[in-house]
C-alpha cells in the first residue's frame, strides 16, 4: 500500500518561505513521477509542481514559476516543494501526488495514482 505524507505546512507573512516536504512508502515509486496540487477553500484543487522519475525534469504552474522549486530525493523517497515569496493567494492544502506516469509535464495531465493528505499553508498579508 502506498503512503504518501506532507510536512512543514504552517502560517507565513506575505514574501516568506516555507518548504514542503512528502515522505513516500509502499512501492518502487523511483519510476513513477511526483508531484503538488492544492486546493483552496471553494475551489477546485489545482497542480502546482511536477517533477519527473529521474528528478532531473520539473514543471511548474505559471502562478508559481520562478517562486517555487519541487525536487526530489529517490533515496530518501521524498520530494520537497521550496515556496519564496509567498502571497496570500498561496495560502490552500497542499497535497503530495503520485503520478500514473513517469514525466514532470504528465503530472498535470496524466492522472493520480495516490494522493497524501494534505498539509495546509496559510499566508497572512
Amino acid at each position: 500500500q502506498v503512503q504518501l505524507v506532507e510536512s512543514g505546512g504552517g502560517l507565513v507573512q506575505a514574501g516568506g518561505s516555507l518548504r514542503l516536504s512528502c515522505a513516500a512508502s509502499g512501492g518502487i515509486l523511483n519510476n513513477y513521477a511526483l508531484g503538488w496540487f492544492r486546493q483552496a477553500p471553494g475551489k477546485e484543487r489545482e497542480f502546482v509542481a511536477g517533477v519527473d522519475w529521474s528528478g532531473d525534469i520539473t514543471h511548474y504552474a505559471d502562478s508559481v514559476k520562478g517562486r517555487f522549486t519541487i525536487s526530489r530525493d529517490n533515496a530518501m523517497n521524498t520530494i520537497y516543494l521550496q515556496m519564496n515569496s509567498l502571497k496570500p493567494g498561496d495560502t490552500a492544502l497542499y497535497y503530495c501526488a503520485l503520478s500514473r506516469g513517469r514525466t514532470a509535464q504528465g503530472v498535470r495531465t496524466n492522472g493520480v495514482l495516490f494522493w497524501g493528505q494534505g498539509t495546509q499553508v496559510t499566508v497572512s498579508s
